[in-house]
């Protein structure tokens, strides 16, 4: 992989905090766990112990080029698979906070040729511009406190970055209700020529009722539906709330009384006409499992399982065709050192769905 070509950092402009309102509770949801359907892995890459890989996401260039990008917390570095065959390629970043630098990076995302990058323990966002991984920003230090996860929804002129930030009381301690008013920060982004400009657009959080997010790291968002879901890790919750694209909880909370573990790695198989369906991680040492959902109507619809695959964080569903994917592929984090393949077609049907139009 080539070195990195520093471009100037993106200027971060603070604007007000914005507050949001708390939608009424919704109705008890009595759905019963599903027996999931085990699905076999295409493949998994060599499983690396010290890594700690976290997230993953997918590049293409549109022609031969696939990549599979993986966060590795331990060692402070992306680490790039071929998405077509697992052959590790290279590693980028290192531990450090200069352009390119990465320290414990958790969340990924890519979006058009950018890859976002949530680094904990730098407390800020990291755009790299693919293929080259070449610094082209950075913002949140100034607002993050311990960033986990994020989404970055594309608009007219830029994109809209949703970040959660797991910051505590103590060590040990849940903030007060009142303090979890900032589980979610936005940022937006504009294009301007060559570079990246950030803007503030404000922290938010219930701090009463059942949108309260207690444990939060994975989350997505549905353009389409106006829908943001977060993931609450708390064993008290155990459920993933529904946002809108404002940021203001709808009331809905999907899973609640089906999760048996942890709410990790969330992903969309969004079809063109407006249906699809969710992906929700129930993370487990053993019965790790991939709860699926109506992207319209929220119901459950059925689960699944790898064949290896445990324990696993992050996610992400590339909805395109890949060489040995034609309906595209599902990639998930196995047991914090490796990352297991889905043919796409496989899943949908253990779940009694048919491959849609995604474009």
């Amino acid at each position: 992989m080539s070195g990195f070509d520093y471009r100037p950092f993106a200027v971060v402009t603070l604007l007000a905090l914005a507050a949001c309102s708390e939608a009424p509770p919704p109705a008890e949801d009595t759905a019963s766990p599903p027996k999931p359907v085990a699905v076999a892995e295409r493949w998994l890459t060599h499983h690396d112990d010290t890594a700690n890989i976290d997230s993953v996401a997918v590049w293409s260039d549109g022609s031969d080029r696939h990549w599979l990008i993986a966060t590795a917390k331990s060692t402070h570095e992306l680490i790039i698979y071929d998405a077509v065959t697992g052959e590790r390629i290279d590693s980028v970043g290192g531990a450090g906070d200069a352009p390119g630098r990465l320290l414990r990076p958790n969340g990924i995302s890519v979006v058009d040729d950018l890859a976002w990058v949530v680094e904990r323990d730098n407390r800020r966002i990291q755009v790299l511009s693919l293929p080259g991984f070449t610094p082209v920003a950075e913002f949140g230090r100034n607002v993050l406190e311990k960033p986990y996860g994020l989404w970055v929804m594309p608009t007219g002129t830029g994109y809209r970055v949703f970040v959660t930030d797991a910051y505590m009381a103590t060590a040990d301690a849940i903030p007060a209700d009142a303090q979890l008013d900032r589980r979610l920060q936005r940022f937006d982004v504009r294009r301007d020529g060559g570079r990246l400009v950030i803007e503030y657009a404000g922290a938010l959080g219930p701090t009463m009722g059942d949108g309260r997010l207690t444990k939060v790291e994975s989350l997505f968002g549905d353009i389409e539906h106006d829908r943001l879901l977060v993931a609450d890790e708390h064993m008290s919750r155990l459920d993933v709330k529904v946002f809108d694209l404002a940021g203001h909880y709808t009331g809905q909370r999907l899973a609640e009384g089906i999760l048996q573990y942890e709410p990790e790695g969330i992903a969309l198989y969004p079809c063109s006409d407006g249906s699809g369906m969710w992906i929700i991680t129930d993370q487990e040492d053993v019965d790790n499992r991939f709860l699926a959902f109506d992207r319209e109507t929220l119901a459950l619809l059925g689960a699944f399982t790898g064949e290896t695959t445990a324990n696993t964080d992050g996610v992400w569903l590339h909805a395109n065709a890949v060489p040995g994917f034609p309906e595209g592929a599902f990639y998930a984090v196995h047991d914090d050192g490796s990352v297991g393949a889905f043919d796409l077609a496989e899943i949908l049907a253990a779940v009694d769905r048919q491959p849609c139009r995604t474009d």
